[in-house]
């Protein structure tokens, strides 16, 4: 038996921890810098199709990044839109709250025997202890929103330079390697771009899917402004369950607001909970898991760690990640076993 075959665990080990510990302290760094690549390899075959027809490099670049800003502001303007028409529903809400307070406060009283004084108590301690909170909320959302003013500066940027300058960046790569290998490192770059491209048409056919089916539940009870709800709700289940119960809290407010009857808000919370069980068993791994030629005991497993180092970030990015480490795997020998753990059952059957 050929021992230079044989893995050492222990420095593979050792390998995984440092790299993790990299990937966590480094990630100011590497958050929009994988975002830039993403969007890079997307934006790459416009790009160089444009200058095929004459462009030059700076102008099909900053003609991408514009239609690319004008798709994101223009949905960015329809929720926000939407969102101040149920602002405008705020006073009826309001008056709603304070009429279930009053009755819940005279359930307790004379049901369970509380008395409104210590209703009052109670509600104090819970408003003292909110308040105390406030602070530290505020000082997270301020932090988050600084961070986002400059990741939506940086991501654009890197973008066109990684773009302008692709070339110089691939000749790079190449130099790492032995020149028999620049064969294989093109190929693997090649189909690194495709896995990407498929990776966000994946995630868009599932944002559409389930955009799709929240409307179209909340449409069949009656819930107003259905169309923002369930694209809203969509686009927040990149969240495991949290974010599908924050999409949720709106419209089954607005429900209750409407109709003025618990049924129809049970009734959203039955169309997400079926729309959710539907997106995270069938749809999801159909549209990006199959997409990506991962099995899907190991796409979990990347949203895990992903989201254990960068948190929802790495929820997004490690997918892809991982189906380049198979890419990677599928090219060289001494990785198969890597290749066929990694794989599909098409792709085992097949090998």
């Amino acid at each position: 038996m050929d021992t230079s075959t044989k893995v050492n665990w222990l420095k593979l080990l050792q390998f995984v921890v440092l790299g993790g510990v990299v990937l966590y302290v480094g990630q100011p760094l590497f958050v929009p810098l994988s975002f830039s690549l993403l969007i890079s390899f997307v934006l790459y075959p416009i790009c160089r199709w444009l200058e095929s027809k004459g462009w030059p490099r700076w102008s099909a670049i900053a003609l991408c990044l514009l239609v690319l800003l004008v798709i994101f502001v223009g949905l960015g303007w329809l929720l926000f839109n939407q969102l101040l028409r149920l602002i405008d529903e705020w006073p009826t809400l309001q008056q709603k709250l304070l009429v279930a307070y009053h009755d819940l406060s005279l359930f307790l009283e004379y049901n369970l025997g509380i008395q409104v004084a210590r209703q009052a108590v109670w509600l104090e301690n819970m408003g003292n202890t909110l308040g105390a909170n406030v602070l530290g909320m505020l000082r997270d959302v301020v932090y988050t929103s600084a961070v986002s003013v400059v990741l939506v500066v940086l991501i654009p940027l890197y973008v066109a330079l990684i773009l302008y300058n692709r070339e110089q960046l691939a000749g790079a790569l190449f130099s790492l390697f032995p020149k028999a290998r620049h064969y294989t490192i093109r190929s693997i770059l090649h189909e690194t771009i495709t896995t990407y491209y498929n990776f966000i048409k994946g995630m868009a056919i599932v944002y559409a899917i389930v955009g799709t089916l929240n409307t179209i539940g909340l449409l069949l009870i009656g819930v107003p402004h259905a169309l923002f709800f369930g694209v809203v709700a969509s686009i927040l289940t990149f969240i495991p369950y949290v974010g599908i119960t924050i999409g949720a809290v709106l419209p089954m407010t607005v429900a209750w607001i409407t109709y003025d009857s618990a049924w129809y808000p049970a009734g959203v919370v039955i169309v997400f909970a079926v729309v959710q069980y539907l997106e995270a068993n069938l749809i999801f791994p159909w549209a990006v898991s199959y997409r990506l030629q991962v099995n899907m005991l190991f796409t979990l497993l990347a949203i895990v760690a992903g989201g254990i180092l960068w948190g929802a970030s790495g929820m997004i990015l490690f997918i892809p990640f991982l189906a380049i480490l198979k890419l990677i795997a599928d090219k060289y020998e001494s990785l198969k076993p890597v290749s066929l753990l990694l794989g599909t059952n098409d792709t085992r059957k097949n090998a």
